[in-house]
């Protein structure tokens, strides 16, 4: 089955010389949650805008579905809901009129009981008489995820969705992914809470300085990269690694009170006891020790910082 979102060989450069995407070559199946994950202007919110038609792309090609979205792009852009980093509505507009506005742009007919529905999934039907202007910041944002939905798109855009949004609308927003994709809605989402990224999505992509330097499956990535990590409290501030442990890839934290120690997860051997032992025999004494495995955070801030 050929994918629901094609991207080959895309590139942005604009006028001013600046190259802000290389040569970015991704697929995404329908019905797939994909993050893409990158540092600011990295070139994640200049890919999303050119699929949805908001930037020219300068070469490349991109398919929706099978629709350019060049050539085809009233098709291509009918497939797509975004909801944007910026919040932008009509101010006086009540919601539900928002809602059904936006629904009609796309040349859909009235369907009263589908955006009942969505206003009551996103706690916005006992609002849905009440001007935009009257709303929380958290309620605009839900209105905007609405208007993104309002026409049942096949592809959801989410730029950076619950940034600086309550807990209750985060809760909300993922409970709302999952029935998307069991309808079999692609989610592609950008997203600075990567703990989100390694809960919600089947796949991750890192996209760094334009290029798209990985695309692996979530579990595969944390399995291949992710590194566990045992954290030893002292019983006395250490002012440095003692000599005896120099050959360790130790480190201290917590201004001397605890010593870090990494390593592979999937190792066979650890090294723990041979380290603890070593600890005893340097005449260390230790009160508590925790082990822990590596988030996604940890894997892509060092896929940055390496510059994979």
């Amino acid at each position: 089955m050929s994918p629901v979102l094609s991207i080959s060989a895309a590139t942005k450069t604009y006028k001013t010389g600046h190259t802000a995407l290389h040569a970015i070559d991704l697929a995404v199946e329908k019905g797939e949650i994909f993050a893409l994950l990158g540092p600011n202007g990295a070139g994640k919110t200049t890919l999303i805008s050119i699929i949805c038609g908001l930037v020219s792309l300068t070469s490349g090609r991109i398919t929706v579905a099978g629709h350019d979205i060049v050539t085809g792009y009233r098709a291509a852009r009918g497939m797509i809901g975004l909801v944007p980093q910026e919040i932008s509505l009509d101010i006086f507009a009540t919601v539900e009129n928002t809602v059904q506005f936006s629904r009609g742009l796309f040349g859909k007919t009235p369907a009263p009981a589908y955006i009942e529905q969505l206003l009551r999934d996103l706690s916005l039907w006992e609002k849905r008489g009440a001007r935009v202007n009257e709303l929380s910041g958290g309620m605009k944002r839900r209105v905007m995820i609405a208007k993104a939905l309002s026409h049942e798109p096949d592809i959801l855009f989410l730029d950076e969705p619950t940034a600086g949004v309550d807990v209750n609308l985060r809760r909300d927003m993922w409970d709302l992914v999952r029935r998307l994709r069991q309808k079999g809605v692609t989610v592609i989402l950008t997203t600075h809470y990567l703990e989100e990224a390694e809960e919600m999505a089947d796949r991750v992509g890192v996209i760094d300085r334009g290029r798209l330097v990985l695309v692996e499956e979530t579990a595969a990535l944390m399995r291949k990269m992710g590194k566990r990590r045992l954290s030893i409290t002292m019983q006395q501030k250490l002012t440095e690694i003692p000599p005896a442990l120099a050959a360790w890839p130790l480190r201290l934290e917590a201004d001397g009170e605890r010593l870090v120690y990494e390593f592979d997860a999937n190792a066979p051997e650890t090294g723990m006891p041979h380290l603890l032992r070593e600890l005893a025999a340097a005449g260390i004494d230790y009160r508590d020790l925790e082990t822990g495995r590596s988030s996604l955070e940890d894997i892509f801030v060092g896929l940055v910082e390496n510059g994979v």
